[in-house]
């Protein structure tokens, strides 16, 4: 499913613009002011994000600039301006569409999925065969390089060989004993606490908050699934 933010402060327009997502098949959340909304958008697993231009604690261009400097889904500005000169600002800080309220919301879901499906092609015209790109998170299988959000992260053998296995495997559960098995051979010595240790180690390497992981989660007496 995918997950859509709504950065606005109106709470009629915001839970409008819910409504009429979620009718159609989307996630959506709401937040209110600039202050949360930078945090939040990065750090929610978003596909794309509805964006008013004034808002409390800050405003859409701002909050535009900085999410474009880590994040590149698309970012719709919704205001009730009408002026060129604020379209032409919002494009040149990274803004994929610019529409303006009133707004009917057909339009809006219209173009909401518009957005989703060009960046849906984008990505898989770009990316080579041997790269994993999910929410931030970048793997080269080839080079055997990880990055999150551009920073390069260093992985040992194992580690690599774990995040891999899991990650081509999006969604499906494996027990501690089969990624034991896979990863290190049925003749190796050790045993499964060896997949949690080394299950921990790549948490602190990649994830934001290693105690709330957004990659690999613990699904309790089966084992662990990289969310897809």
């Amino acid at each position: 499913m995918k997950r859509i933010l709504i950065i606005e402060d109106d709470q009629s327009i915001a839970e409008l613009e819910r409504d009429y997502l979620e009718i159609e098949g989307f996630e959506a959340s709401i937040v209110e002011d600039g202050k949360h909304a930078v945090e939040m958008a990065l750090n929610g697993n978003f596909h794309l994000i509805l964006l008013d231009l004034m808002i409390p604690n800050g405003n859409g261009f701002e909050i535009c600039k900085k999410l474009r400097k880590t994040t590149d889904i698309p970012i719709l500005m919704v205001t009730a301006k009408n002026e060129d000169i604020d379209k032409i600002r919002g494009f040149g800080l990274g803004a994929d569409d610019y529409i303006v309220k009133p707004f009917s919301p057909s339009e809006l879901v219209a173009r909401v999925k518009a957005h989703l499906a060009r960046f849906e092609r984008l990505i898989r015209k770009s990316a080579p065969v041997d790269d994993l790109q999910i929410r931030g998170l970048y793997i080269n299988k080839a080079s055997r390089q990880v990055f999150v959000h551009e920073k390069e992260i260093v992985l040992t053998a194992r580690e690599f060989d774990l995040l891999i296995f899991l990650a081509i495997h999006p969604n499906q559960v494996f027990s501690k004993e089969h990624l034991f098995e896979r990863i290190w051979g049925l003749d190796s010595m050790g045993d499964t606490s060896t997949v949690t240790v080394h299950v921990r180690k790549i948490r602190e390497k990649i994830e934001a908050d290693p105690g709330n992981p957004m990659y690999i989660e613990t699904v309790w007496g089966a084992g662990y699934r990289f969310k897809g």
